[in-house]
């Protein structure tokens, strides 16, 4: 074994035994100013400890990256979070690596591989479940991770920051009763996601909670993207007794259900009401502009960057689920149902 090689197992011996990342001993090393008071003096007592001696200034690694990983990255909601990231990195000297690893095993190997070489501050998993095997792999490489969107309930030791996605589906529906609509469609997202399954719970409570009708054939499968809302939405309005309002649990599947309207001849809000989910950069120079539920993607994407920074340094977190609060926005695709 190389005297370097002796060097890096030494410092994640270290770094295992304070309970820290690898990076964050390596700025203690570099004697950084960004790590707590608490956490610099048990890594410090720690290389007492184990007699550890610096070999050289120039030894160290100093990573500076975040790790932002998605499945896809075709979705305008995904340039959001990664706006969100980029402040608070750009705020923290920090870089952000950008990648889609589209469920594939290869691929998920190929990146924990270029994780490891990249030595990176921490990682953010976007929209996924973060299987047993990278779990694994990632506390081995002693690598802080934060899952933004979980797909499915995260594990309790992988911190997580979500939004109020059923209070989101119920404010939509409840804001399409209060104007009289009682059939009222819904687009939904993908089941295997949490987010998808809470956003139709929240319609469903809604409409039982005003005793209006739960007819099933309402309800459309989605996918989140343009082409499934059109498809939804056609489907919808070509019911014996269609929809007078449509939800769909997207702002990208809303755009897909104006197309449906429009191509019956129809008018969105005088004729069919949509509500989206999301509020886009886009929805607001919609026509008409699309009175949707606001999700905080940009706030989402800065606090998982917080987060997963703060356990670098070795930090507790207040909690291991964070959910921020979505918001109704009410622009002009929504009105009062026709007489």
């Amino acid at each position: 074994m190389s005297a370097d090689d002796e060097r890096r197992v030494t410092i994640t011996a270290i770094a295992q035994e304070a309970g820290v990342s690898v990076p964050t001993v390596s700025r203690v090393l570099n004697g950084r100013s960004d790590v707590a008071p608490g956490t610099r003096e048990r890594v410090e007592e720690l290389l007492r400890h184990h007699g550890y001696r610096r070999r050289g200034s120039r030894t160290v690694r100093r990573a500076d990256l975040l790790d932002l990983v998605f499945n896809d990255l075709d979705s305008p909601w995904a340039v959001e979070i990664i706006r969100g990231v980029e402040d608070i990195g750009h705020a923290a000297g920090v870089g952000t690596v950008v990648s889609a690893i589209h469920s594939h095993s290869t691929s998920t190997r190929q990146w924990l591989q270029n994780l490891q070489a990249r030595a990176s501050d921490g990682v953010i998993v976007v929209t996924s479940h973060l299987s047993p095997p990278v779990h694994a792999q990632l506390r081995r490489l002693n690598v802080p991770v934060v899952v933004v969107d979980p797909a499915g309930v995260p594990a309790t030791d992988v911190p997580s920051i979500g939004a109020t996605n059923w209070a989101g589906g119920l404010a939509a529906t409840e804001h399409l009763l209060g104007l009289g609509h009682r059939r009222i469609g819904f687009v939904a997202g993908p089941t295997h996601l949490l987010c998808s399954r809470a956003r139709l719970d929240g319609y469903r409570a809604a409409l039982e909670a005003a005793g209006a009708p739960l007819d099933e054939r309402l309800v459309q499968a989605g996918d989140f993207y343009h082409a499934s809302g059109f498809a939804a939405g056609s489907a919808l309005l070509g019911l014996d007794d269609p929809p007078t309002a449509i939800f769909a649990a997207s702002d990208q599947m809303a755009f897909g259900v104006y197309e449906a309207v429009r191509r019956r001849g129809l008018r969105v809000a005088d004729d069919v009401s949509v509500v989206g989910f999301d509020d886009l950069p886009e929805a607001r120079w919609a026509s008409p502009p699309l009175t949707t539920v606001r999700q905080p993607l940009v706030e989402m994407g800065r606090l998982a960057a917080r987060t997963v920074l703060r356990l670098g340094q070795g930090e507790e977190i207040e909690a291991p689920r964070v959910e921020l609060a979505t918001e109704l926005v009410v622009r002009d695709s929504s009105a009062a149902r026709p007489q």
